[in-house]
């Protein structure tokens, strides 16, 4: 019997042991993945006539929060939706979109998908 107590020891350690590993690798994966989408978003955020137009580009950063990360911007946060999507005009008409998040977000998601199932493969 004490050959199998130490045979399953063995197998837990092991099992820990790879549970850590996939978790440290989660973690740097995501740390990552959000800074990349942070400088993915000054590269293609729209730089131009409002107010502080250079600045919204400038303004975006990852963050910490609790077990995950959080992409935003830091400057003109304000700016985000207005830009992403458009709006209205106080005389009437609308003012352009200039889709720039939903393509950073999804090229973040499919990235953080592979390096997640490379960290749990090994």
């Amino acid at each position: 019997m004490l050959a199998m107590d130490d045979f399953a020891k063995e197998i837990a350690k092991a099992l820990s042991e790879y549970t850590n590993e996939v978790t440290e690798g989660l973690d740097e994966a995501k740390k990552e993945v959000a800074k990349e989408t942070a400088k993915t978003l000054k590269r293609t955020s729209p730089v131009g006539d409002y107010k502080g137009g250079g600045d919204y580009a400038k303004g975006w950063r990852a963050k910490k929060v609790g077990n995950g990360y959080v992409v935003h911007n830091k400057t003109d946060y304000q700016l985000t939706h207005l830009l992403e999507y458009g709006h209205a005009k106080r005389g009437g008409g609308r003012v352009q979109a200039y889709p720039h998040i939903e393509e950073a977000e999804e090229q973040a998601i499919e990235e953080y998908v592979d390096r997640a199932e490379k960290v749990i493969r090994g």
